[in-house]
């Protein structure tokens, strides 16, 4: 399951990926390859082991056996803040901001580490003008300007998940892992969530989670197709609609419930 790269090194690859829970084997031997600025879509039924997939690739759960590389570096033993100062950020199925403060300053925190503060606690990010810049700069690529002062837990649930979105952003990763972006949301929402997910991904690599196979279709480059903890199929959206076998296991009824 290879992916064409511009530097001959794949964004991301999984080389024979196993996860057991105690004798139950969730994750079975996934060999799979991403390439540099490939917006790649993993899709499956309910228990099919994506949400495990995600945590072995971001490190909060170790493999049982295989390995996986972020731009040809093993992540073995590496922790999810350490994975993430590589260039690999996640968004989660529950939205996670920190509602009291300013959609401002929720965007300025996730900037800190990326742009050398580190832990010198003896700045004060107030003086920092650049941060401002950059912050706001991510807000106008959200289209939340408007709601810049605001608490960022009133906003409304599809802002919230661009909001998180711009986090996940602002720690200058190329690689972006989204978990359900538009999980829960009218089809408007839905739009305005796809629209922003194709502009701030481009020329990044995106690997998502999502069961809306509108968005699916409508995103991604490639598409692999996870049953019972295997990879069953990947290609082409095209190549993926038409495959007898993810039909049977998979799409036929995911599209059916799309209408």
């Amino acid at each position: 399951m290879n992916a064409m790269t511009k530097t001959g090194v794949a964004a991301l690859k999984l080389d024979d990926l196993r996860k057991n829970f105690g004798k139950s084997e969730i994750i079975r031997g996934i060999d799979l390859e991403i390439g540099d600025g490939e917006r790649h879509a993993v899709i499956g039924p309910n228990g099919a082991g994506k949400s495990t997939l995600f945590n072995l690739i971001t490190g909060r759960f170790p493999p049982t056996s295989g390995k996986v590389y972020l731009h040809g570096q093993d992540l073995a033993g590496k922790a999810p803040y350490e994975i993430n100062r590589m260039g690999l950020s996640r968004s989660f199925q529950i939205t996670n901001i920190f509602p009291k403060m300013t959609v401002f300053e929720n965007v300025r925190c996730s900037l800190l580490w990326s742009e050398g503060y580190r832990y010198s606690f003896w700045n004060i990010v107030n003086r920092a003008q650049h941060l401002t810049e950059e912050a706001d700069r991510i807000l106008e690529q959200i289209n939340l300007t408007e709601r810049r002062e605001l608490p960022a837990g009133v906003l409304s649930y599809a802002e919230q998940r661009a909001l998180e979105i711009g986090i996940t952003m602002a720690g200058g990763a190329d690689v972006i892992m989204l978990d359900e972006p538009t999980a829960g949301m009218s089809h408007s929402e839905t739009d305005y969530i796809v629209d922003l997910i194709r502009k701030v991904t481009e020329k990044k690599t995106l690997i998502m989670v999502e069961h809306d196979m509108g968005v699916v279709f409508g995103l991604a480059d490639r598409i692999s197709v996870l049953v019972y903890g295997e990879i069953i199929a990947t290609g082409k959206p095209e190549e993926v609609r038409a495959n007898a076998r993810v039909q049977e296991a998979y799409l036929g009824a995911a599209l059916e419930a799309e209408h």
